[in-house]
C-alpha cells in the first residue's frame, strides 16, 4: 500500500508539474509512514510541506492541490489535510486483503525490493586478529554484520561482505613464538613461558601438531633460546621487552624460512579454525583479504605516496607522521616509526586506499565499540585519499556480557580460558545465538542469558517466534489428518470473511513487513525485524488461543488457512534472512 500511494502521490505531482504549478526540474523523494493514530487515517505524507518552499506557496494550499490531482484508486477512500499540510489517507479496510493475495504469490521473495538499485556496498566485518579462536565478543559483531550484508542484498544492494585479515605485525609475530615455545616443550625442553605469550590450550596443540609434522627440526635449547634475554615480570622485568627479544632470537636462531614456517602453521591452523567457526554459524565471506598483500605489493607505500602528494605528511623526531588533526582528528598520527617500520595504521590507511579503488558505492565497517577513538583518524586518511566520506560508514558493537540466570559467566582472555563462540553455539545453538545477537540495536550494552536462551518457554524469544511457525505447521498437518483439503481460491474468494480483530490486527501487521525490512536495511538496524518478528508472533499465538481454524465451514476455514499460511511465509522469510531455522514441528 505505500508503494501504491508513493506512486499515486508521484502522479499528482507530474500532473502539477505539467501544469507548471510545480517546477518540472523537482525530483521530490516521496516519504509515507504510517500514522499513530486511526483517527488520522492509516497513511500520511509531508510531501507539500516538502515541496511548498520552492513552489512559492503555503504547503496546506500545496496539499489541497496535490489531493486534487491524485488519481481515482479504489483502494483510497478518503484524504484529509492536517496541521501545516501534511496529507492523511484511509485506506479501504477491504483493501488490506490483497497482502494476502501478495504473500502467496511472491512466496520467498515477499518483502524483497529493489531499493539498492544494484549499488555495491561492502561489509567488513569480524575482522579478528587470526591470533586465536573467535570469542563470544566476536560473535555479536559476526551476527550483526551478517544480517546487515543480508538485509542490504534482500533491498536490492550488491554486497560484498569481507574478512580482513591482521596476519602481520607484532601480534603474529607473539603467536609465532608462542607456538614456537610449546614446540620446544613437545622436544622435551622446560620453557619458563612468556607472561605476554599466547597462553591459550589451541596454542599446545598447534605445537603439538608443528612437532608430529616436522619432528625435532626446529629444536633449540632452552639455553639457546634464553641467554641474555631481558628478565619476564614474574622476575621484575618488563613483559614486553622480554616477548620483544624472544621474536628477535626466534627469528635469529630458526633463520628466516623455519620462521615463516612455524608463523605459517599458527597462522592457517587458527585462520582455518575460523573460517569453519564462522561457516558453522552461518557467516560466509566473499573476500578475506591479507594484510600481508597491502605490505608485499606496495600497497602501503603507495598510500603514503598519495598522501605525501596531497601535503599531509611530514617528518618529525626521525618518524613521518600523517597530519589527520587538519581532517578533524584530535592530533596528528604516526605512519613511519624511526627505525623505518610502517605502523598499523599506516596499514589500515593502505587498506581503505584498496576499498576505494574497488568503487564501492557505499564502504560499511563493523567494529568493536573498544575502536571508537579509531573512527576519526580513519576517516581523515579516507578524505586525505581524495576519497567520499560519505560513502563510509562505521558501525560500532557492544561486546556481550555473559550470565547463566543471575550469575556471570567470567572470562580471562590474559589466561586463554575464555568463553569462545563455538563452546557458545554448543550451549545454547547457532539460531538462539544469532537471535539474541541481533535483538538490540548494535551499540547497546548487551547481558546474553545463558539460561534464557535454552529455555523451551515463551519467555524464550527466538523459541517463540520458532514455534509460531511450527503451530501453523502442525494446523496444516492436522487439517491433512482430517481428511480436508485446503481450496486456496475459495479462501481468496472469501477473505472478507476475516472480520475477527485478530485478523484485523494481522492483515495490518503483514502489511508492514516490507518496510520494516527496508527501514531495518537502510538503518543497519536487524533488531527492528527482530522486533516486527516477535510482535508477528505474538499476534498469531493470541489468534490461534482465540478461535479454531479447523472449522466445518469451508469458507471461512479455507480464508484462515490463506491467512494463517501467510503469516507462517512472512515468519519464514524474516527468519531466513537471519539465517535461523524454521522447524515444522516442536
Amino acid at each position: 500500500m505505500k508503494r501504491k500511494l508513493e506512486a499515486l502521490i508521484d502522479q499528482a505531482v507530474k500532473t502539477l508539474q505539467s501544469e507548471a504549478v510545480l517546477d518540472a526540474s523537482l525530483a521530490p523523494k516521496i516519504h509515507i509512514e504510517r500514522t499513530r493514530e486511526s483517527s488520522h487515517g492509516d497513511f500520511a505524507s509531508n510531501i507539500a510541506m516538502m515541496l511548498a518552499k520552492a513552489a512559492n506557496t503555503n504547503p496546506r494550499a500545496l496539499a489541497e492541490k496535490i489531493v486534487a490531482a491524485l488519481p481515482v484508486d479504489r483502494s483510497l477512500i478518503k484524504t484529509e489535510i492536517a496541521g501545516p499540510g501534511f496529507i492523511n489517507f484511509f485506506i479501504d479496510p477491504n483493501a488490506q486483503f490483497q497482502i494476502i493475495q501478495e504473500i502467496h504469490e511472491d512466496r520467498e521473495l515477499f518483502g524483497q525490493s529493489k531499493i539498492g538499485a544494484g549499488k555495491k556496498v561492502q561489509v567488513e566485518f569480524v575482522s579478528a586478529n587470526p591470533t586465536g579462536p573467535l570469542h563470544v565478543g566476536h560473535g555479536r559483531g559476526a551476527a550483526y554484520g551478517s544480517a546487515i550484508a543480508d538485509l542490504l542484498s534482500a533491498v536490492g544492494f550488491n554486497v560484498e561482505r569481507e574478512y580482513y585479515v591482521n596476519d602481520a605485525g607484532r601480534q603474529m609475530d607473539i603467536l609465532a613464538t608462542s607456538v614456537w615455545l610449546r614446540y620446544l616443550e613437545s622436544c622435551g625442553e622446560l620453557i619458563p613461558f612468556p607472561a605476554n605469550a599466547y597462553r591459550g590450550e589451541y596454542v599446545r596443540e598447534i605445537a603439538a601438531t608443528l612437532h608430529t609434522d616436522q619432528g625435532d627440526q626446529y629444536r633449540k635449547t632452552t639455553q639457546q633460546v634464553f641467554s641474555d634475554i631481558p628478565p619476564d615480570e614474574p622476575q621484575g622485568g618488563d613483559k614486553d621487552l622480554h616477548i620483544d627479544a624472544l621474536i628477535e632470537r626466534a627469528k635469529l636462531l630458526l633463520g628466516a624460512s623455519a620462521y615463516q614456517a612455524v608463523f605459517q602453521a599458527g597462522l592457517v591452523a587458527i585462520l582455518s579454525d575460523i573460517k569453519q567457526d564462522l561457516s558453522e554459524f552461518g557467516v560466509d565471506f566473499q573476500q578475506w583479504f591479507s594484510e600481508r598483500q597491502l605490505m608485499n605489493d606496495g600497497s602501503i607505500q603507495e598510500a603514503l605516496n598519495r598522501l605525501d602528494a596531497a601535503g599531509y605528511l611530514y617528518v618529525q623526531d626521525g618518524a613521518t607522521w600523517f597530519a589527520s588533526s587538519r581532517l578533524g582528528d584530535e592530533k596528528d598520527r604516526v605512519v613511519v616509526r624511526e627505525n623505518g617500520q610502517t605502523t598499523y595504521f599506516a596499514s589500515d590507511i593502505a587498506y581503505h586506499m584498496h576499498k576505494l579503488d574497488r568503487g564501492f558505492d557505499q564502504i560499511i565497517n563493523i567494529w568493536g565499540a573498544d575502536h571508537h577513538g579509531y573512527i576519526a583518524r580513519v576517516k581523515a586518511a579516507v578524505q586525505a585519499l581524495g576519497g567520499d566520506v560519505a560513502k563510509l560508514n562505521i558501525l560500532l558493537v557492544q561486546f556481550a556480557v555473559l550470565y547463566r540466570g543471575e550469575e556471570r559467566v567470567q572470562m580471562s582472555t590474559r589466561s586463554g580460558e575464555f568463553v569462545t563462540l563455538r563452546q557458545l553455539r554448543d550451549e545454547v545453538g547457532k539460531d538462539a545465538a544469532r537471535f539474541f545477537y541481533v535483538m538490540r540495536r548494535s551499540e547497546q550494552h548487551m547481558d546474553f542469558d545463558l539460561k534464557l536462551a535454552t529455555s523451551k518457554t515463551n519467555e524464550n524469544p527466538v523459541y517463540y517466534v520458532q514455534y509460531a511457525y511450527a503451530r501453523i505447521c502442525s494446523v496444516f498437518r492436522q487439517l491433512d489428518e482430517k481428511g480436508w483439503s485446503w481450496n486456496i481460491q475459495q479462501g481468496m474468494d472469501n477473505l472478507a470473511l476475516l472480520t475477527e480483530s485478530h485478523e484485523m490486527s494481522l492483515l495490518t501487521t503483514l502489511s508492514r513487513y516490507p518496510e520494516t525490512i527496508e527501514r531495518a536495511a537502510l538503518q543497519y538496524e536487524p533488531h527492528q525485524l527482530i522486533q516486527y518478528l516477535r510482535e508477528l508472533a505474538n499476534e498469531f499465538h493470541a489468534y490461534y488461543n482465540a478461535h479454531q481454524f479447523l472449522i466445518e465451514i469451508p469458507d471461512i476455514r479455507n480464508a484462515r488457512l490463506n491467512l494463517i499460511y501467510a503469516i507462517r511465509q512472512v515468519l519464514a522469510n524474516g527468519l531466513n534472512l537471519l539465517n535461523i531455522n524454521t522447524p515444522e514441528s516442536m
